[in-house]
């Protein structure tokens, strides 16, 4: 058994249900299509969590990583490398903003905003010690560390991973007097999705993102959006809170932001919040390393360049207007922004995306009745609209 095949015998023994691994070992992709070792190609309707946004192989990404790996890949965090400043500049532009702090996964970067929204809160706000308190969404998914699950409203991300960490206070999703009503003194930020991904593609009420924004503003606390999935054009727009002219205090980024070449991830945000931190007071050893930096750029680029908010925008509308004119009993509702696609059933879900896989596609079900569907952003609409037709006839079998 090679070490695929044992990851694959362990995921399985374990019975966990956040983990579904298919009888697919993976080994090259192009585009959108990605292959398997008998040579059979599937339409990856994933993306690895929307982190392949800019699609397989892509060749100015291949590019760079050769490149900047015959340079240098890593440098002590006593020395700056060329490509840090560059990075840091470009990105805190792309998202209108003032500094920023790099990371590797998204699950630090959320770490890293919690630590400083409560810094800014002790510092800035005046919150007593050890008092500062974190609003969350019910249903929320922002990582896998022991501090984030303890406020995921999932228990199988919690089942015997206690004792958690305390101060952070949930409210429900697109609730804005629940929100409200959660505000105190103690409070220092709101931590939110624009739209939750993970949960099965849930889109708050339209005007929520800029009525909760307004709100914090209001109450003196900072506005933090997690736009790990939904950043880089995933939505239709280059970040989730741009559907409603939304600018947060803190923006959370990853996935897409290396094209899922590279673990890579940010916080960015006004000054007076990120420089509260010292030497010292936060770190990490791989965090902005130049090989890193120099594939993020040219994501970032081929974002802008090739108008990959605009294509999701338009696919996605195509999409999602197909999968609506499905005509099955199975199907309670589709739910869509741009290529971020939850496709909501009647029936569990797993069979369906096993059913698909042997059809040659891949994609996840969530929350146990939701198909979800989120392909590179490169994707033909002749692949989509084949997607389409495949689900339809998938679930015409299973009626």
């Amino acid at each position: 058994m090679n070490a695929a095949e044992n990851l694959i015998a362990l995921e399985d023994a374990s019975g966990a249900h956040n983990y579904h691994p298919l009888d697919v070992v993976l080994v090259r992709g192009e585009g959108a299509w990605v292959w398997d070792g008998d040579g059979r190609r599937y339409l990856d309707a994933l993306a690895a969590y929307s982190a392949v946004n800019q699609g397989h192989a892509h060749p100015a990404l291949l590019a760079t990583l050769a490149e900047q790996a015959q340079r240098i890949t890593l440098t002590s965090r006593a020395f700056r490398n060329d490509q840090l400043g560059p990075f840091c500049r470009e990105l805190a532009a792309l998202c209108k903003s003032e500094r920023v702090l790099p990371m590797n996964t998204g699950a630090e970067a959320i770490e890293t905003a919690i630590k400083a929204a409560r810094r800014w809160g002790y510092r800035r706000k005046g919150i007593a010690r050890d008092r500062a308190e974190i609003i969350v969404a019910a249903e929320n998914f922002h990582g896998r560390t022991t501090t984030i699950v303890g406020f995921s409203s999932d228990a199988a991300y919690r089942a015997d991973f206690g004792p958690f960490t305390p101060g952070f206070v949930e409210v429900p999703f697109g609730d804005l007097a629940a929100l409200e009503a959660a505000i105190t003194p103690q409070t220092c930020a709101f931590l939110v999705e624009p739209i939750q991904a993970e949960a099965g593609v849930l889109i708050p009420p339209a005007g929520y993102l800029r009525a909760a924004a307004a709100l914090c503003r209001e109450r003196g606390v900072l506005f933090i959006a997690d736009e790990i999935q939904t950043g880089f054009g995933r939505t239709g727009a280059l970040f989730a809170c741009d559907h409603e002219d939304v600018h947060p205090d803190l923006y959370v980024v990853g996935k897409a932001l290396s094209g899922g070449f590279y673990p890579v991830s940010a916080i960015v945000g006004r000054s007076e919040i990120i420089e509260l931190f010292e030497p010292g007071s936060h770190g990490s050893t791989y965090g902005g390393n130049p090989l890193a930096c120099a594939l993020a750029r040219t994501a970032m680029r081929i974002v802008v360049d090739e108008r990959l908010p605009e294509r999701a925008a338009g696919l996605g509308t195509r999409f999602a207007e197909r999968l609506r004119r499905i005509d099955s009993p199975l199907i309670r509702e589709v739910r869509a922004r741009g290529l971020l696609v939850g496709v909501e059933l009647t029936i569990p879900a797993r069979p369906v995306c096993e059913a698909l896989a042997q059809r040659g596609i891949l994609c996840k079900d969530t929350h146990d009745e939701t198909v979800r569907l989120t392909p590179p952003l490169v994707v033909e609409d002749e692949a989509l609209t084949w997607l389409a037709d495949q689900l339809a006839e998938t679930l015409a079998a299973m009626r």
